[in-house]
């Protein structure tokens, strides 16, 4: 295919014109310029720097300023010219909050594009540039940062039955982003108790105030100090989010842990809070091997090792316990999600069936009770359908 036709094909794809993503690019770009003027007045920065960005966006408001039918043809003679939109890593819909319309507008309406570089450098203090920019749910993978364009929905309002929890994690990331120091969390109790659902849900709480959840596997850990450095200094807060925290006996990644739990020789970075979730109150796996016992080859000070373990999980700021739901707490939770569901059963009839499937399955908890609803509300559309045809 000839690159002027793949070009306006990727544009196409994208639904943005030429002049959307241009502008697009402008205000989420990653350069040296966007990066120092999140941090810096503009009269702190090098006036060679300056000088380069007002001669940037005078040719850029040039580009803008072309016809389609010049950019086809510069397309198509440049021989040499990569066919960018092909590879473009930028997706529009990846941009979830960007507050850039009255930007945009100025971008559009004004003769001379030097003129807004205020209003942009106030735009990049604020909202930051790049892949925080442009992504509210990101996971660390291969030694980078990738933006995850379609994060969990779930919502506060769908998890019910660990109130006094969710206002507690609630408190402690206000004032996150409030700027205060927040404390870690370590959210500890039984499987499906809605504890990852829980961190999930701030995100479309608090993405409209710069919140980003990062997900950083266990796997992952060591990279924990790099990553921090990565989001120091940035507008935006975060959270970095370690699901099923745990560590075997010979494992030393909690090493890296520590280090951003308790910090070391460098500043805390105030706009990150780690939050994880564990089945295990002690995160380091103990068997009843490990416990001391005299001998010439013990340890002189071995209870201090095994201490040292024990009291990871107190390197947390805040721990807070999930306790199993019992019958009334389950049963809670599944009237709950059937009037969201807009499910109709009677009540006996909806308390019964939900018994019956949590004694065939998975027990009480918050996800068995989201497992049964969505189950029920499929049956019963299914069956109605069926009926009516």
């Amino acid at each position: 295919m000839p690159p002027g036709i793949r070009w306006f094909n990727a544009l196409s794809a994208r639904n943005q014109s030429w002049q959307d993503y241009l502008i697009t690019q402008i205000l989420t770009d990653a350069n040296p310029f966007t990066i120092l003027v999140q941090q810096a007045d503009l009269a702190k920065l090098p006036p060679s720097l300056l000088a380069a960005v007002k001669q940037d966006l005078q040719a850029l408001q040039s580009l803008y300023k072309c016809s389609s039918d010049t950019l086809s043809q510069w397309v198509q003679t440049a021989s040499d010219l990569p066919v960018a939109p092909v590879a473009w890593n930028y997706e529009p819909a990846a941009v979830q909050i960007l507050d850039e319309l009255p930007l945009r507008a100025s971008l559009q309406q004004l003769d001379n594009w030097v003129d807004a570089l205020e209003e942009l450098a106030a735009y990049y203090r604020k909202f930051g540039t790049g892949i925080f920019a442009q992504y509210r749910a990101l996971r660390w993978q291969s030694g980078q940062m990738v933006g995850i364009l379609h994060p969990d929905p779930v919502q506060l309002n769908q998890l019910v039955g660990y109130e006094f929890q969710r206002d507690v994690l609630l408190n402690n990331t206000e004032f996150l982003l409030a700027g205060y120091p927040a404390l870690h969390v370590l959210l500890y109790g039984s499987r499906g108790s809605g504890k990852s659902s829980l961190v999930k849900a701030l995100l479309n709480e608090y993405g409209n105030r710069q919140l980003r959840l990062i997900e950083v596997a266990k796997s992952d850990l060591n990279d924990l100090p790099v990553i921090v450095e990565q989001l120091r200094g940035v507008p935006q807060k975060f959270i970095i989010f370690v699901d099923d925290l745990s560590f075997e006996e010979d494992d030393d990644s909690f090493k890296a842990l520590k280090t951003v739990l308790e910090g070391n020789l460098t500043a805390r970075a105030q706009n990150v809070v780690m939050y994880a979730t564990s089945n295990r109150r002690h995160l380091v796996r103990e068997f009843f091997g490990d416990r001391p016992r005299p001998s010439n080859n013990e340890e002189v000070n071995a209870w201090d090792t095994v201490q040292e373990k024990l009291s990871f999980s107190d390197r947390f700021g805040l721990t807070l316990t999930f306790e199993p739901a019992d019958q009334p707490t389950y049963l809670t939770i599944v009237r709950h999600l059937a009037t969201q569901a807009k499910i109709t059963l009677s009540q006996s009839d909806l308390e019964h069936r939900a018994l019956q499937w949590a004694t065939r399955h998975n027990g009480r908890s918050g996800r068995t009770a989201r497992q049964f609803i969505d189950f029920l509300q499929a049956e019963l559309t299914v069956s109605g359908h069926t009926k009516s045809s």
